[in-house]
């Protein structure tokens, strides 16, 4: 069965869904903020239909994720990396990976992520850009945008929304 198209849809979450919800899209994103790099090793670690996974990096270079470099001639091969846009997905990941430990890694996180300059154990933490204090869901308003196309809080009830 097709998915929905967000495409169309005035919504940053939406966005984002359509170039990175697709089942295996985040894991590929994961191997290769872990150093993966060669479509065999993809294949590998994920268990990944090989048509599945040239279909998901195609995708991810398409929409400018991954960048595809030449490394062998005859046959042609590729190492797959993380292009600057992709590099912004490390919070997105980290918050994924941080609500997986929470909530459904019962005998403790799988890896542990280590700030290098400390040597400390990390969590997710948002922080407002301005005050640089963390932040929780409840400490926030939405508001429609200027980006907005329609305005998707319209019928939401005060308290639906964060901080209303």
């Amino acid at each position: 069965m097709r998915r929905k198209s967000f495409q169309d849809m005035s919504c940053s979450v939406a966005q984002f869904l359509e170039v990175a919800g697709e089942w295996w899209t985040m894991l590929i994103v994961r191997d290769a903020f872990l150093g993966v790099t060669r479509f065999d090793d993809f294949h590998e670690r994920l268990g990944i239909s090989r048509n599945v996974l040239t279909q998901r990096l195609d995708h991810l270079i398409t929409h400018g994720v991954l960048e595809r470099e030449p490394y062998q001639d005859n046959p042609p091969r590729y190492d797959y990396r993380l292009s600057q846009k992709g590099r912004t997905l490390w919070p997105v990941l980290n918050a994924m990976r941080q609500w997986g430990d929470d909530w459904a890694a019962p005998d403790g996180p799988p890896i542990l992520v280590t700030h290098t300059k400390c040597g400390a154990h990390t969590r997710a933490v948002h922080i407002c850009n301005n005050c640089q204090e963390p932040l929780t869901w409840t400490d926030l308003k939405a508001t429609t945008g200027p980006g907005a196309k329609d305005d998707l809080l319209t019928g939401l009830s005060p308290k639906s929304t964060p901080s209303a």
